[in-house]
């Protein structure tokens, strides 16, 4: 996995990210939607829109915690490695998500671009600065940190009480309600899928057939499901 390269016009303060802030698409469902006139020009001063593409690295497990992250579009995978090589996938975020939040001078999980991927780069120390300015914004950021707790306790209940039908089900009905369309787009692979359900691709393979012959989906093909029956899809994601 590599890292990313920062482009020369995605510099922080330079007069390239200050016009993004005021015209950027998911602002309203960012941090940024706290702020507004010579607020958002202060914390444009700071950002650093960035290209990262499929496949690269934005920060790994143990890095310093340097820079937090919103992503403005394509999609992120979080993951840790097990001591035995696997890869746990913990989380998928998407545009308007925020990551890199750290309780230590460490992250906690590694960051990887799952399709072509811009984000907002935030240094970390900055923006702790500008919080004293403007308490609206660590209080937008203190409810980004609720989500990941909240993500995390879903997570874990997801691998811990869940059959595969009802893991798979939950997934494909979480991106359902996110992407607000029964046809959803699956960026991820089935390997992906699979190390985030706690299930090996082979039992994520033959669980999508069920739920195609349960004509609860379809599968047009790898990275699109429509879901035909919502509600039978969501009594299943929920055990009933």
């Amino acid at each position: 996995m590599s890292r990313f390269q920062i482009l020369p016009e995605a510099v922080e303060g330079n007069d390239t990210t200050l016009m993004p802030c005021a015209a950027c698409d998911v602002r309203e469902m960012t941090i940024c939607s706290v702020l507004g006139g010579h607020e958002l020009d202060r914390l444009a001063q700071i950002v650093a829109r960035v290209p990262v593409a499929a496949g690269q690295t934005i920060f790994q497990e143990g890095d310093d915690a340097e820079h937090v992250y919103n992503i403005v579009s394509g999609s992120v995978r979080l993951f840790k490695l097990l001591p035995d090589g696997r890869r746990q996938i913990t989380g998928f975020l998407f545009d308007s998500d925020f990551l890199g939040l750290a309780l230590k001078q460490h992250y906690a999980y590694s960051a990887e671009a799952v399709s072509p991927t811009v984000v907002c780069r935030f240094p970390r120390g900055k923006l702790e600065r500008l919080f004293d300015d403007l308490p609206k914004l660590e209080k937008r950021l203190l409810d980004e940190a609720s989500n990941e707790l909240i993500a995390a306790q879903d997570q874990m209940l997801l691998l811990g009480r869940k059959t595969a039908a009802e893991r798979l089900s939950s997934f494909l009905f979480a991106l359902a309600r996110r992407q607000n369309n029964r046809h959803v787009e699956l960026e991820m692979t089935r390997t992906d899928i699979a190390d985030y359900l706690g299930l090996t691709i082979e039992t994520v393979s033959r669980t999508f057939t069920k739920l195609r012959k349960l004509d609860i989906i379809d599968t047009p093909d790898a990275h699109s499901v429509v879901i035909k029956d919502a509600s039978v899809l969501k009594d299943m994601a929920e055990g009933e």
